[in-house]
């Protein structure tokens, strides 16, 4: 009798990635998320998507969207292929449901999750609740993360909804250019009360759209936090990519070619 085989793991244990923003009118970015899912997630054993992967989600009625439909089909080829695929909200896309959830075949974590991959104990954030010098956003986000507000909205027609995220979006962008990029970034105690509270030395985040590797030197050893790029591959150069821990726990980053950073 032959020997038995048995399928080896994945060398890539987790992917994370966020902030891609995807919609119609960025093809080139919904191209590269798309090769990335065929080229790298496939090979991964989970993949976590940290918020924002959407421009807007005004509700899992709007699945039907041709563009949206194209885009939960190929996560859930991801799925299908055996991948663990997680899902975090962002301030883009919070009101992904159970619907999106289970069309997608993907798992939907709260803010924040603590994870522990490749033997490694991860908090894994979008990043928007600790941006609170932001007082006008905390605000904000405090009101439409209440069910009440929430189910008052989904109750609205789809188009109507559409109508009220356009507009939403045109006034922070407006804002945005009257606040400084320190404003708009995580505060320094909100990221060190997370480290405390679940006690981690390492953190995943997006949504400032400062890619880099921060690492903090405390008494009991070193704290690293890693912020994920935002995608944007309409013009040249390209901004995006990704996360990747290895078996071994090695922790990577990768630009939007695909190279690894110092």
């Amino acid at each position: 009798m032959p020997a038995s085989t048995k399928k080896a793991q994945p060398e890539t244990v987790a992917l994370f990635i966020s902030d891609l923003h995807l919609q119609a009118s960025m093809p080139r970015t919904a191209q590269a998320f798309f090769d990335f899912l065929r080229t790298h997630a496939m090979k991964a054993q989970q993949m976590y998507l940290l918020g924002d992967i959407f421009e807007y989600w005004a509700g899992d009625d709007d699945i039907g969207t041709p563009f949206k439909q194209q885009v939960v089909d190929a996560i859930r080829q991801v799925s299908n292929a055996g991948v663990a695929v997680f899902w975090m909200a962002g301030n883009r896309d919070f009101l992904v449901g159970d619907a999106f959830a289970k069309a997608a075949g993907a798992t939907i974590l709260p803010d924040p999750t603590i994870a522990s991959i490749a033997g490694k104990k991860i908090a894994l954030t979008h990043g928007d609740a600790q941006c609170t010098d932001d007082v006008a956003y905390m605000a904000f986000r405090a009101q439409v993360r209440q069910q009440e507000w929430q189910h008052a909205f989904l109750a609205m027609p789809l188009e109507k909804r559409k109508a009220i995220i356009e507009g939403l979006r045109k006034d922070s962008q407006e804002a945005q250019r009257a606040k400084s990029c320190e404003i708009m970034d995580v505060n320094a105690d909100a990221i060190s009360s997370l480290f405390d509270t679940f006690d981690v030395s390492i953190m995943i985040h997006g949504h400032t759209h400062r890619p880099a590797r921060h690492a903090y030197h405390q008494n009991d050893g070193e704290r690293v936090r890693h912020v994920l790029p935002d995608w944007d591959y309409e013009d040249s150069p390209a901004r995006g990519g990704w996360i990747k821990i290895e078996l071994d726990g090695t922790i990577k980053r990768f630009d939007a070619d695909g190279q690894e950073l110092d």
